[in-house]
C-alpha cells in the first residue's frame, strides 16, 4: 500500500508498539494513511519487534518492509509476556 507510514492512531497517543514488545498474529501494529483512509497494518505472525524500519509520518510504498519481527523470543521477554508485565 502506498501511503503514509504512522507509529500511533494520533499524535497524542503512544506508538502502538515498541522495539522489544511482543505481538501476535493479527494485531496492529501501525496505520498508513491513503486517500484520506487510515489503514491498520497487522501482523502476519507472532514475535517480538526488533526493529522499526520507517520513520513516523514518511511515505511508504508497496511492499515495503515496516517493522522487523524476530520468532525467536528470548526466555526472558516470553515470561514478562505471559506475566502481563
Amino acid at each position: 500500500m502506498v501511503g503514509t507510514f504512522y507509529r500511533s492512531p494520533s499524535q497524542d497517543s503512544a506508538p502502538f508498539v515498541e522495539v522489544g514488545d511482543m505481538v501476535t498474529e493479527g494485531q496492529t501494529v501501525a496505520i498508513v494513511e491513503a486517500m484520506k483512509l487510515f489503514n491498520p497494518i497487522v501482523t502476519e505472525s507472532s514475535g517480538v519487534v526488533v526493529e522499526v524500519l520507517v520513520p513516523d509520518g514518511q511515505p511508504v510504498e508497496f511492499d515495503q518492509p515496516l517493522i522487523r519481527l524476530s520468532s525467536s523470543v528470548p526466555a526472558d521477554t516470553a515470561d514478562a509476556a505471559r506475566a502481563g508485565r
